[in-house]
């Protein structure tokens, strides 16, 4: 999936519904159980200041989540920003290519972990493809 529209003109509910997809009703009911302050925060700022901001692709900005959220060793998150990224238009080339440049900077260990992670997330995609 491409980015029709110019940078900066997507609205908050729009952003979320082409990176979460049919996980949208799952990741809003798992945020509000956590903490509703905490879901608010996530969506109204994370998600309604930062992500519409223009001057980057809504890709590279989930590209940027995952090496962030591989650098914190999240790997929950991670796998959310990594199907995200996928949906905002991101190939698996790319995914595998972002993960591999954070080796000198987050070491081995993490971006091993980061690949366990994309491979579980590729498996349950090629079975939900079938």
């Amino acid at each position: 999936m491409t980015n029709p529209k110019p940078l900066g003109t997507r609205d908050p509910q729009e952003i979320r519904e082409i990176l979460w997809g049919d996980q949208k009703e799952r990741i809003e009911a798992r945020l509000e159980s956590l903490d509703p302050d905490l879901k608010s925060y996530i969506l109204e700022f994370a998600y309604g200041e930062i992500y519409p901001r223009a001057g980057l692709e809504l890709k590279v900005k989930e590209l940027l989540a995952c090496i962030l959220l591989m650098s914190l060793g999240v790997s929950s998150e991670l796998k959310t920003h990594l199907r995200g990224a996928l949906r905002a238009g991101a190939s698996e080339l790319e995914l595998r290519e972002t993960l591999l440049f954070a080796i000198p900077y987050l070491g081995f260990p993490r971006v091993v972990a980061g690949f366990a992670v994309l491979k579980e997330l590729l498996e349950e995609k090629v079975v939900s493809d079938e």
